[in-house]
């Protein structure tokens, strides 16, 4: 398996891996499948977006994001993984979720968070290994496929709490060698 940026040429197949989660299960709220313009957005932005690949295929893709808008929220982000249903169980997600940690570890950031939908013993058991607490549980927050879904808040650590913390380094600003060393 091969781990690497997301490049434009992936954003068909990411939109692919990702309808079935909206049009078929609850683990995301969205309504409507993200576009191919969505996922140039998530490419462009400051925050890693990766693919595993394999045999020339995309397999699943693992991003992060603002966790919040307001200024003072820009050390935390939010991690969000899909893995296509004909690749869960074979390290797609650990794959992409221990070097997506290593990369935003090295952007400064300082805390990881997961908003899982309940039940979801997949994504649980992908969080739990690397540490990932409960912070949270919101009941009944969002009603989908004829269903009110409750959701767990998970965090994780990446950097000490300092006095003044670095800035967060925009993913593209990254040093190269540092990039490719944590995707081998």
């Amino acid at each position: 398996m091969l781990f690497r940026p997301a490049e434009k040429k992936d954003v068909s197949r990411l939109c692919e891996i990702y309808a079935p989660y909206v049009e078929k299960t609850a683990v995301t709220f969205a309504d409507t499948p993200l576009t191919e313009a969505d996922f140039l957005q998530r490419i462009a932005s400051p925050y890693p977006i990766l693919v595993c690949e394999e045999n020339g295929k995309v397999l699943g893709y693992a991003y992060a994001g603002r966790l919040r808008e307001k200024e003072a929220y820009r050390w935390a982000v939010e991690l969000s993984i899909y893995v296509d249903g004909h690749f869960q169980g074979m390290g797609v997600g650990k794959g992409m979720m221990g070097r997506l940690l290593k990369l935003l570890k090295a952007q400064h950031f300082q805390s990881a968070f997961s908003c899982i939908t309940l039940p979801n013993k997949k994504s649980l058991a992908l969080h739990r290994p690397f540490g990932f607490k409960e912070v949270g549980l919101f009941e009944n927050a969002g009603y989908k496929l004829g269903s009110w879904r409750s959701v767990i808040w998970l965090q994780l650590p990446l950097n000490p709490a300092k006095a003044t913390p670095r800035e967060p380094v925009p993913f593209q600003a990254l040093d190269k060698a540092t990039v490719e060393n944590i995707l081998k």
